[in-house]
């Protein structure tokens, strides 16, 4: 998938325009929020069940190093094979020379969010072996060869339209249909077809436990359950903060999870694994490999202010509730994490040269934090973004001090404003601002500088005051 972070704004704009996307963004919006709402009145004590996964998030990041180690050390207790990959090449690289040392000649693929930010599917079919997404939504923009327009249903702003001449143009369905059954149907044979001579799968992991080595995976289609229990030979990618101290916060997480992710108490499917098949298992892997992936996350941890970010659990709810994807969707981010989730984790992961216009899109209305079940504070790591950035460009450096020592006294402020009323409203009339490149290129670029008032307000008031004054005489 190509990232294309750096067309947020010209992307944003045009789907602005895109009266069918706003149109649908109106009404999922609510109805996500309305689910998270009413299943989470299902707890005795919503609050504190959101104060303890807070608590837990916040406790398994903090003590990161020490649990990887635990978790590592039981899984490999349970049969398991860990593998350390620094970077998304490096775990690329894994997974290529395991499919083509095993002969294997595609390999299946649960829904993963992680994958996709490495960009597995592109690099293993560039090098000969096939991978096919079996999550419906990860299956039709895998074919469109588009980022996921939502977390959860990556291809639910969709029209069924599309979806069929795509399925068409694929070999999907052989006659036209718009019904909706039917095409989840043609897809469930086209991919189950795939699994019957699989050999090699690759997943993603929700949530690793510390004290068992287990991993867990939550879903509502099965094809997860399929990838574990089909073929050989069977690969977990984990970034590395997924793990948290014991089964028990695991199982707690999973229920704000899926709460805060689909509405449900709990997803249809939820896969607990211990390790490869065991003698007298009926179905599971001969072969399970934990790929533990750090690809810049180790330097997220070093910086104390954004370390924060690594608490995400994926669950999307900061989507549903945040203003400017409301309007714009996720297109415009421009890779697989969008919403308040990608504005924070993107920026980490990419840049924020490459990312500068996902932070600065933002109202800072605190909606994300607020309904977090991870206690993310995405409006002040937005912030500790812009102070990073703001530091290291020397002109918005020695502007933004010179405006404070401005502002700071109202004798130099006032003399300023007399100073320079002239030639702002010069530029206001003029739209001179607008066309400036450099410091003020990105507020303006869409706004005019509004004229100045020939007279402050304190000037009319002291005004009227020795009007009333001589009124009274």
């Amino acid at each position: 998938m190509d990232v294309r972070t750096q067309e947020f704004a010209a992307a944003a704009n045009r789907e602005l325009k895109n009266e069918r996307s706003r149109n649908f963004l109106g009404r999922l919006a609510p109805y996500f929020a309305r689910s998270c709402a009413g299943a989470m009145k299902t707890f005795p004590d919503p609050a504190a069940a959101v104060a303890c996964g807070r608590a837990i998030r916040a406790d398994a990041v903090a003590r990161l190093p020490d649990l990887l180690e635990q978790f590592a050390k039981n899984a490999l207790a349970c049969g398991a094979k860990i593998i350390w990959a620094k970077t998304a090449a490096q775990a690329n690289e894994f997974i290529l020379a395991l499919a083509k040392e095993k002969g294997v000649r595609y390999v299946a693929k649960g829904k993963s969010m992680v994958t996709e930010e490495m960009g597995l599917n592109e690099y293993l079919k560039t090098n000969g072996i096939d991978a096919f997404e079996t999550d419906l939504g990860e299956f039709i923009i895998q074919l469109l060869r588009r980022p996921p327009f939502h977390i959860v249903g990556p291809a639910i702003n969709l029209p069924v339209e599309e979806i069929r001449d795509l399925f068409l143009a694929h070999g999907v369905i052989d006659e036209p249909t718009t019904d909706r059954i039917a095409l989840g149907g043609a897809a469930r044979r086209y991919l189950r077809d795939k699994f019957r001579r699989l050999d090699m799968a690759v997943t993603g992991v929700n949530m690793a436990a510390a004290d068992t080595g287990a991993i867990f995976n939550v879903e509502n289609e099965g094809n997860i359950r399929l990838c574990k229990s089909s073929p050989a030979i069977q690969v977990s990618v984990m970034s590395l903060e997924k793990v948290v101290p014991t089964m028990n916060d695991a199982l707690h997480l999973l229920r704000l999870l899926c709460r805060h992710c689909t509405g449900q108490k709990l997803s249809s499917y939820v896969s607990i694994d211990c390790g490869p098949k065991k003698p007298g298992d009926a179905d599971g892997p001969e072969e399970l490999y934990i790929l533990i992936l750090d690809n810049g996350r180790s330097e997220i941890y070093r910086d104390v202010k954004a370390r924060e970010a690594l608490r995400c659990i994926r669950c999307g709810a900061c989507l549903s509730v945040c203003p400017v994807y409301g309007k714009i969707g996720g297109y415009p981010y421009g890779w697989v994490y969008s919403g308040p989730m990608g504005q924070v984790l993107n920026p980490l992961l990419l840049g924020r040269e490459q990312t500068r216009d996902l932070y600065f899109a933002t109202t800072l209305c605190g909606a994300c934090r607020d309904v977090c079940p991870a206690g993310v504070d995405h409006p002040r790591l937005f912030l500790h973004y812009r102070e990073q950035q703001a530091s290291s460009v020397r002109a918005q450096g020695l502007f933004f001090k010179a405006w404070g020592r401005l502002v700071k006294s109202g004798g130099r402020w006032h003399f300023a404003v007399r100073l320079l009323r002239p030639l702002i409203n010069r530029f206001a009339a003029n739209g001179v601002i607008r066309k400036m490149p450099g410091l003020m290129n990105g507020w303006f670029a869409s706004r005019n500088l509004p004229a100045l008032a020939h007279k402050t307000f304190h000037k009319q008031w002291k005004k009227q005051e020795r009007q009333r004054d001589a009124g009274r005489r």
